[in-house]
């Protein structure tokens, strides 16, 4: 059913979900229970009230009343953490700073930063987006603290704050923040003395893009990203392969939905040599890379081609021991990407199988990621228990979104 197609009532009960019950809603917004039950019944809804519950909720009041549809699969708490995040990264760009915000160091901030990207690379994105609220406000604390003509750092670690920003946007579906947020971060780089950081914020840009559906403005701005900071090999330090390994891959991803075979080909043997170069997988700068990152794209890059039989030739390749050296969403990831090949290969059963545990492995992350549903739509024929189980472990989703178009198996990435 459109969001649309609920009452008032309903949808202050979807939005407050299994998580907020009516007594905890009433207490956050000073309402009496009976005030609650009476607007969940449709029997009678002020106005106070409503900017009183969508306040407590974190949604417009427009997504009450059903004019604008909710963001994907969101509980009560990822939509206060976004709201907060959206105010921070708008305040910051402004130089509206809470009087609360204090100077911290370069070295405090950075550890921030690090604590950011392995709750992103865990797949608790809420999290991974909570610390980067307060993280945005020190930052430009701490490069207002700068003499003039040292600011470069700083200014790299503002960028950093911004691109995190941008990325749990980006897998929230939160289109105009994603762009605002990459925007900054665009122009924090530019003025940092670090010479990966622009390339780090327009291959962001570049995923921002492939979630719009700009497949062309997404592999323009890959390429560009990955040559500029192309390395010499035989000089390059791992933290430059690992990102010059992680970008070149990417824009083998973004080509392989724009279903350009022969720039695949070529960057997936550039990323291939990178991976085989470092010789162990490697963390730097908020990404990761190396030879089992590398198979592991492949895969999917191949089902994004079509090439079923050899995405399933791959997947045999790989050694399970070899997974454990990928981040927790890199593993769940190449496990859509399997569930994926199976699907087309109409293994349904199998791929059910691949995609449950994935599912019930990391529940938190599986939230927020559009393929289980992509899959889920490819399946034909399949045990009916295990569809069942399956279907209630994806949820239920509205089929629409107040950001990006609905995903699909080109843009879900």
């Amino acid at each position: 059913m459109q969001w649309s197609g609920y009452t008032t009532g309903e949808r202050i009960k979807i939005l407050r979900g299994a998580d907020v019950h009516q007594t905890s809603l009433a207490e956050m917004t000073g309402l009496a229970v009976a005030t609650i039950q009476a607007a969940e019944q449709d029997k009678r809804l002020s106005l106070n009230t409503l900017l009183k519950i969508a306040d407590a909720l974190g949604v417009d009041t427009a997504v009450i009343l059903g004019q604008q549809a909710p963001r994907r699969m969101m509980y009560h708490s990822d939509r206060t953490m976004m709201r907060s995040l959206s105010q921070a990264v708008h305040d910051t760009a402004a130089g509206v700073l809470p009087e609360t915000a204090e100077a911290d160091g370069g070295a405090s901030l950075q550890t921030v930063i690090d604590r950011c990207w392995d709750a992103y690379w865990k797949g608790e994105y809420s999290k991974a987006g909570s610390l980067a609220v307060p993280l945005l406000p020190q930052a430009a604390v701490h490069l207002r603290g700068q003499a003039a003509g040292e600011q470069g750092a700083a200014w790299g670690l503002l960028a950093d704050g911004y691109r995190i920003a941008a990325y749990v946007a980006n897998l929230m579906g939160a289109r105009d923040l994603a762009y605002a947020a990459i925007g900054h971060a665009q122009a924090a780089a530019e003025r940092s003395d670090d010479a990966l950081q622009p390339a780090l914020v327009a291959s962001g840009r570049a995923w921002v893009y492939l979630r719009d559906a700009r497949l062309d403005d997404s592999l323009r701005l890959a390429e560009k990203a990955a040559f500029d900071i192309e390395p010499r090999f035989s000089r390059a330090t791992q933290e430059q392969l690992t990102v010059y390994g992680s970008h070149i891959n990417f824009a083998a991803v973004v080509a392989s939905r724009a279903k350009k075979k022969e720039l695949v080909r070529d960057y997936l043997s550039q990323a291939t040599a990178t991976g085989a170069r470092m010789g162990v997988e490697h963390r730097s700068r908020g990404t990761l890379f190396g030879p089992v990152t590398a198979d592991t794209q492949a895969v999917g890059i191949a089902v994004a081609l079509g090439q079923t039989g050899k995405a399933l030739d791959l997947v045999a390749g790989i050694p399970d021991e070899s997974l454990s050296g990928l981040t927790e969403a890199a593993r769940n990831r190449f496990s859509m990407d399997k569930a994926m090949a199976q699907a087309d290969a109409k293994l349904w059963d199998a791929s059910l199988e691949t995609l449950e545990e994935a599912l019930v492995r990391a529940p938190v992350w599986a939230r927020h990621q559009a393929l289980p549903g992509v899959i889920m739509q490819k399946i034909g024929r399949a045990s009916t228990s295990r569809l069942r189980r399956v279907s209630a472990l994806i949820g239920v989703r509205s089929g629409v979104d107040a950001g990006f178009a609905p995903a699909t198996a080109k843009t879900a990435l």
